[in-house]
C-alpha cells in the first residue's frame, strides 16, 4: 500500500488512531488528524505536530477537503454525517485493523468476534499460540493493544510470518476492505449496540464482515448450537472451510464426547484441563483449541496452556470470600445475554448487582432466567427500569455501586454470591467497565 505523500485524514485519536498516525508517518503520509478534543487538550498534541500532523476539529468543512485515504477511529460512529459526506466525496473510510493488515507482510490472523466471550476466547488462544511460538505471538485488537502497534514495535513491513490472536468488535469490522484471516469465528450473537448501529439486523450482519473475505483453506469456527448465527451464516454464506462445534450434539465437526472435546473428530482436550467456571466457558475454549489446531498447535501444548489458564479479569473474575460470602466482578456482563450467562453459571444464592449507562436493551431473556438469582440490587441510571423489570415486589434499588456493595454485604450469607453483572455499560458513572470493575473490587477487599 503505497502511502507516501498522500493526504489522510485520521478521524479519532485514542489509541488506535496514534497508533494508525505512526504508521502512515512511518510511511510517508501527509496526516490530518480530526479530533472533537481542543488542541491544548490533547496531551500528544506536540509530539503530533513535530511529525508533521495537521490537527483540526470535527466541523464539517474539515470532511469536505479532498483526502486519499481516512482512517476512522473504531468509536466514530459508521454512520455520522461526516463520514457519509466523506463516502460521498469518494474517499475510502478503513479502520486501524484494515490499514495495518493493508502495509504488513504476510502474516497468520486468527480473528475472533462475537457479542460475549471474546477477551477471554482471544486471551487462552493466546496463551496457546505463545506456548507453541514464543515471541512470534501476540495478542491485540478490541483487547485494548492496537494492531498498527505490532506493526511498528515488529517491522511488519518487512517481517512476516508472526502468529495474532486478535479480538475484534463490530465497530472494527463495519469498514473493512481487504482484511482476511486465516482462522475466524463468531462465538455467539445476542442484541448490543443496538444504538451505535442503528439496528439488531445491522450488528449482527457487521460481524459477519470477519469472514467476507476468507476463501479456500482459511477455518470458520460456527457454533451450530446459535440461532442467530445459523440464520445469519445462512444469509450471508461462508465461503471457505467450516468447522462446526457443538456443546450439546455429536454430529458437528467438532464436539464433547466421553468427558472430551474432539476437534475435527480428534480426540483433543479432557475437560478436566479447564479450570475457568461455566457452560459458556467451555464454549470459548473449544473455540480457542479449534483455532489453534487450525494454526498446527500440539494437543500436548494446548492442554498444559488451557490447564493453566485461570480466566480474564472483569470477566466472572473470584475477587474474595468472606464469612462464607463468595464476590464475583464480571463488570465485563454489559449486555443481557453476558448477565445471563454469569447467573447460570451459579446453582443458588446469587446476589445480583445491575445497572449503569442506559442502552435500553430489553430484559425478558435476562427475566426468564432468574433462578439462582435471591436478590436484585439496582444502582447508577438504568437501575430504576432494571428493577422495575426485573423485581418489581422484592428488588432494592440504590443510587451507587458503593451502595450496592454495602447492601449485598448486609443480607448475603453464607453459601451465597455476591455478582457485579451489570448487564450495560458503565458510561453514567465510569468512564469504562475496567474502572467500574476495579472500583468494585476495591470495595470488595475493604469489606
Amino acid at each position: 500500500m503505497d502511502l507516501k505523500d498522500k493526504n489522510v485524514l485520521v478521524i479519532g485519536l485514542a489509541r488506535s488512531g496514534l497508533a494508525a498516525i505512526k504508521v502512515l508517518h512511518h510511511l510517508g503520509a501527509h496526516i490530518t488528524l480530526s479530533e472533537t478534543k481542543k488542541r491544548e487538550e490533547i496531551p500528544e498534541a506536540e509530539s503530533l505536530e513535530a511529525m508533521g500532523v495537521k490537527i483540526t476539529d470535527q466541523s464539517m468543512p474539515v470532511f469536505e477537503e479532498k483526502y486519499d485515504l481516512a482512517v476512522k477511529n473504531p468509536g466514530v460512529p459508521y454512520r455520522a454525517p461526516t463520514i457519509l459526506k466523506l463516502k460521498e466525496n469518494g474517499v475510502p473510510v478503513i479502520t486501524e485493523i484494515e490499514l495495518a493488515y493493508k502495509v504488513s507482510k504476510p502474516q497468520h490472523f486468527l480473528a475472533i468476534t462475537g457479542s460475549n466471550g471474546k477477551t477471554t476466547t482471544s486471551t487462552l488462544l493466546y496463551e496457546i499460540l505463545h506456548k507453541a511460538y514464543g515471541e512470534k505471538a501476540h495478542l491485540c485488537g478490541n483487547i485494548g493493544i492496537a494492531l498498527c502497534e505490532m506493526v511498528m514495535d515488529y517491522n511488519l513491513f518487512e517481517n512476516e510470518g508472526h502468529y495474532f490472536a486478535l479480538e475484534v468488535s463490530n465497530f472494527q469490522l463495519v469498514d473493512i476492505d481487504e482484511f482476511r484471516p486465516e482462522v475466524a469465528s463468531i462465538i455467539n450473537l445476542s442484541p448490543d449496540h443496538i444504538d451505535f448501529m442503528g439496528g439488531l439486523d445491522n450488528y449482527y450482519k457487521s460481524k459477519t464482515e470477519i469472514y467476507r473475505n476468507m476463501r479456500g483453506a482459511d477455518e470458520f469456527i460456527l457454533n451450530a448450537d446459535d440461532s442467530a448465527l445459523r440464520e445469519y451464516t445462512g444469509r450471508y454464506p461462508v465461503k471457505c472451510r467450516v468447522n462446526s462445534f457443538s456443546l450439546e450434539r455429536e454430529d458437528t465437526d467438532s464436539f464433547i464426547r466421553d468427558g472430551w472435546i474432539y476437534i475435527r473428530g480428534e480426540k483433543v482436550l479432557p475437560l478436566s484441563a479447564i479450570k475457568v467456571v461455566g457452560r459458556h466457558n467451555v464454549q470459548n475454549v473449544m473455540v480457542a483449541v479449534s483455532a489453534a489446531k487450525a494454526a498446527g498447535v500440539s494437543n500436548e501444548i494446548i492442554t498444559q496452556a488451557v490447564s493453566e489458564f485461570k480466566g480474564v479479569e472483569h470477566r466472572i473474575e473470584f475477587v474474595r470470600e468472606l464469612d462464607g460470602v463468595r464476590y464475583y466482578n464480571d463488570s465485563k456482563g454489559t449486555n443481557t445475554d453476558a448477565t445471563v450467562t454469569a447467573v447460570r453459571s451459579f446453582d443458588r444464592g446469587v446476589i445480583l448487582l445491575v445497572g449503569g449507562f442506559e442502552k435500553g436493551l430489553p430484559m425478558d431473556e435476562l427475566r426468564q432466567n432468574l433462578g439462582s438469582v435471591k436478590q436484585i440490587i439496582g444502582y447508577g441510571a438504568c437501575g430504576p427500569r432494571l428493577v422495575k423489570e426485573l423485581a418489581p415486589e422484592s428488588g432494592i434499588l440504590v443510587t451507587t455501586l458503593d451502595e450496592a456493595v454495602a447492601r449485598a454485604r448486609e443480607i448475603a450469607e453464607p453459601g451465597d454470591t455476591v455478582l457485579l453483572s451489570p448487564t450495560t455499560s458503565s458510561f453514567d458513572q465510569y468512564s469504562c467497565f475496567e474502572e467500574r470493575g476495579e472500583h468494585f473490587k476495591k470495595l470488595v477487599n475493604s469489606l
